[in-house]
């Protein structure tokens, strides 16, 4: 695979979580994230996007998002639970996205608030239609989704690469 290939990064926010007692790494999906997060991974299926890799935050409430979606693709991509991501700062997920093989095509990423946000608002140089100002609009509620598509390397993601072509919220 080129270094020019067309790729994309989808953007998931995890689902609606609990608040508990326990540390904020661990606090479980709430009954509304355990019901979103399968519909996220249907409307992902139904969009025509299979991950080669995904990239997972550690917590409880991202690996139970991801475990609930994947059962709705048509094959499960290869996963990697990534303790980077949570608590994560923009600067450190493209850190990250750069970290990629250029082997992978599509990569997905599960991840939190403000992280996920800025990151689908600082790659998208461009959108198509009203995508940017509704993303904004919305603050990228628990469970969203935001597709960006770039030609080029893992290596070459930066400020505005990307084109925002899908956005989407369970709640819409």
């Amino acid at each position: 695979m080129s270094a020019d290939t067309p790729r994309r990064i989808v953007l998931f926010r995890h689902a609606k979580a609990e608040w508990s007692e326990s540390s904020d790494h661990e606090r479980p999906l709430a009954e509304r994230g355990r019901k979103d997060a399968p519909v996220a991974g249907r409307w992902l299926a139904g969009a025509g996007i299979t991950p080669d890799l995904t990239l997972c935050s550690t917590s409880t409430r991202t690996r139970e998002t991801w475990k609930l979606a994947v059962h709705e693709l048509p094959q499960r991509p290869k996963t990697v639970y990534e303790e980077r991501i949570y608590e994560a700062s923009l600067g450190e997920l493209i850190a990250l996205l750069n970290e990629t093989s250029d082997d992978v095509s599509d990569l997905l990423l599960v991840g939190h608030n403000p992280g996920v946000h800025a990151l689908a608002d600082a790659l998208s140089g461009e959108a198509e239609g009203d995508l940017l100002p509704r993303m904004n609009r919305s603050g990228f509620p628990t469970a969203s989704l935001a597709v960006l598509s770039f030609n080029g390397s893992w290596k070459s993601v930066e400020h505005g690469v990307g084109r925002l072509v899908a956005y989407w919220t369970p709640h819409d």
